[in-house]
């Protein structure tokens, strides 16, 4: 912690000596209500905790209008299409660390059906999500605010419910009734589309169909599904600092607000949202030696 003495200063989280944020922290995480919760209650100013400082904020480029996302069509993967989809796959992933996809498989009314009850979970009132609240890594069914609330510098704007299939498959009935049948849906497609595209990126590595699935490199699923209310001071705060994601891959479905960035040559790039589209991140551990190329570390 700083302080300073120059009379034209601007105070930031941590200058001011009496301010206790494991206190103010300890205080929200136990009203089990989030961000949402700040919102509901009529907040107008965002608390010390969740204020980030500037250089936290991504700046977007007049060049970034030059790039052009990666879009690929998945239609006739499993055909004629194959070897330019794997091309397509390769470049991307090589180049970019990302790509967005149509065509996968996921029927539209099912991602529109698992968007709208997610956020109805998230939009409840407090007393219905609180059952769900937890800092437990072992509930495998748990509704929180920030994972790292209680030691990170700054929180994030964002609330979260986390369905953990690490140790095999979730019973439905374990679900927030709300949101129950769409998810129970849309994880029955999503694991079928990582299944293909399993192999699709092991030969985009110039290795057998079937290598990523046997080292059990995208086994383990779990979903993690982030609300972002509207905040009163958005210049203060963030939804998601900037970070790589630690798995194999990741595949994310945005609704259509966007907000979506990610670092390529430098540059931050607004990913714009596509009706039915998914994005697939390539996660640090896609990082494989021996190979003659390693695909792209992503950021966003």
């Amino acid at each position: 912690m700083e302080l300073k003495s120059s009379s034209t200063e601007k105070l930031v989280p941590g200058d001011v000596l009496d301010y206790d944020r494991a206190k103010e922290v300890k205080e929200f995480d136990e009203t089990k209500a989030g961000v949402k919760g700040l919102l509901d209650s009529g907040v107008a100013k965002v608390p010390r905790f969740l204020i980030h400082p500037p250089e936290s904020f991504p700046m977007l480029s007049p060049a970034t209008t030059h790039f052009q996302f990666p879009m690929i069509d998945l239609q006739g993967f499993e055909s004629c299409s194959r070897m330019e989809i794997v091309d397509q796959i390769r470049i991307a992933s090589e180049t970019w660390g990302f790509f967005q996809m149509i065509n996968h498989g996921i029927p539209v009314s099912v991602i529109d059906n698992t968007l709208k009850a997610v956020r109805q979970f998230h939009e409840q009132p407090k007393e219905e999500k609180m059952e769900w609240y937890s800092r437990d890594h072992k509930q495998r069914v748990r509704y929180y605010c920030n994972g790292d609330l209680l030691v990170s510098k700054a929180a994030n704007w964002r609330d979260s419910i986390a369905f953990d299939f690490q140790d095999g498959p979730l019973n439905p009935e374990a679900f927030p009734l709300v949101c129950r049948e769409a998810v129970s849906e849309y994880m029955k497609h999503v694991i079928e589309l990582s299944k293909a595209l399993s192999e699709l990126l092991s030969e985009a590595l110039g290795l057998s169909s079937d290598y990523l699935a046997q080292i059990e490199c995208m086994k383990s699923e779990t979903l993690l599904c982030h609300y972002y209310p509207v905040c009163p001071e958005p210049n203060l705060t963030l939804g998601a600092t900037k970070h790589s994601d630690p798995s194999s891959l990741t595949l994310l479905l945005q609704d259509n607000i966007g907000g979506l960035q990610v670092l390529h040559q430098n540059h931050w790039v607004e990913v714009p949202p596509v009706h039915g589209a998914l994005v697939a991140n390539i996660g640090d551990l896609m990082q494989i030696k021996g190979t003659r190329w390693q695909f792209s570390p992503s950021t966003f």
